[in-house]
């Protein structure tokens, strides 16, 4: 019982996060450093997306996933792994989440400064949205062909001149179009 508040925690941290990476091609898929994200990188991103959301290696995003992400990020705060987190190991995990929530403050400050002012599509209700798009053949399940047709038609949607890459102004009109 003394657990279910970090289960909790964990299971909204975890949908959270999940959805976010989820979202449109960004600069970070462009592999190469020039700024313009070609089809291919975005798909490789999407792959590498794909592969790290699906916790437990089944090939779809599920329900499973979650339980696998939980047990993942309950062992990484159980330390000591006896199978319970300690009040000191939940501080402990509690401080580390401060800091980076603190470090992607100041990342988003410093952006802001920059104009470089950018909030993720429709909030935490839009990101889960865009999930259940994804979910072609509403079996609550996504499977890598439908992770990938989805990131090609968020793709298609962003190269607005159709000449298969997104340039950094593509990017800046569809983040004002949202």
């Amino acid at each position: 019982m003394k657990n279910l508040p970090i289960y909790a925690g964990l299971m909204a941290f975890s949908a959270m996060s999940a959805s976010a990476i989820y979202a449109a091609p960004d600069a970070r898929a462009d592999q190469d450093g020039d700024r313009v994200i070609t089809k291919a990188e975005a798909m490789a991103a999407a792959d590498a997306r794909f592969e790290m959301m699906d916790a437990n290696d089944d090939g779809t995003l599920n329900e499973g996933d979650k339980a696998a992400m939980l047990a993942k990020r309950f062992a990484a705060i159980d330390t000591d792994k006896n199978g319970s987190v300690s009040q000191a190991e939940f501080m402990a995990a509690h401080e580390m989440r401060g800091e980076r929530r603190a470090e992607r403050r100041e990342k988003r400050m410093e952006h802001r400064k920059m104009g470089k002012d950018h909030k993720p599509e429709g909030g935490r209700d839009g990101r889960m949205d865009i999930m259940a798009r994804a979910d072609s053949n509403g079996d609550k399940a996504i499977s890598q062909p439908e992770f990938r047709a989805a990131a090609e038609a968020r793709f298609a949607k962003a190269d607005t001149n159709k000449d298969g890459s997104i340039t950094p102004d593509e990017r800046k009109a569809g983040r004002k179009g949202r």
